[in-house]
């Protein structure tokens, strides 16, 4: 299995790039997230890579870091969803994202994702609960990650971007509650 691939950026065309190591050129499939974090076209790159081979292609993917890689190997165990459709939902949200959605078991957030409809994201978010997202702080079960989810979503309703939430939730309290967590995470937004 080819697991890391160190070479000089040949082409960009996504969501393929090509990687030319010593004279030979890998051809390679990236989230766009990591697209947008790679060099100009003849510097050195690094990529993560997971080895996909099917009766009637083979066909490498690149990632930039292991974080990505692990949540696109989890996701491709779930029935139904293939290397193209995990791709499509790195795409779409950053891992961290992806794990608070998981943890909030908040389909609408997958749904936003090309590709992903209502049963797919709930299959999702049932298949990943509890094996995805508990190195961010949410604790799975308990009030606190009830409430720094609904926190979440309050800020999300309230048009904020998934990011600005998610910094938001880092400087409250772990035991704050939900109106509370809710004022003090607006008026650290508003500064």
């Amino acid at each position: 299995m080819i697991g890391k691939l160190t070479g000089t950026l040949g082409d960009k065309n996504p969501p393929q790039v090509l990687v030319d190591c010593n004279g030979v050129g890998y051809e390679v499939h990236v989230p766009m997230s990591t697209f947008y974090n790679l060099p100009g076209v003849g510097d050195k790159v690094s990529l993560l890579t997971h080895f996909v081979v099917r009766e009637d292609a083979q066909i490498l993917y690149g990632f930039g870091s292991a974080a990505e890689r692990d949540a696109f190997r989890l996701l491709i165990k779930i029935s139904g969803v293939g290397p193209r459709t995990a791709l499509s939902v790195l795409s779409g949200m950053s891992v961290a994202d992806i794990a608070q959605a998981v943890t909030a078991q908040d389909a609408g957030r997958l749904v936003k994702v090309p590709g992903i409809g209502k049963k797919t994201a709930e299959r999702l978010l049932l298949e990943l609960k509890g094996r995805f997202g508990a190195d961010l702080g949410l604790a799975a079960g308990g009030a606190t990650s009830d409430a720094q989810a609904d926190i979440l979503q309050a800020l999300v309703a309230l048009g904020y971007s998934d990011k600005e939430a998610a910094a938001s939730l880092k400087a409250l309290p772990t035991n704050v509650g939900v109106s509370e967590g809710i004022r003090q995470a607006l008026k650290a937004l508003a500064k």
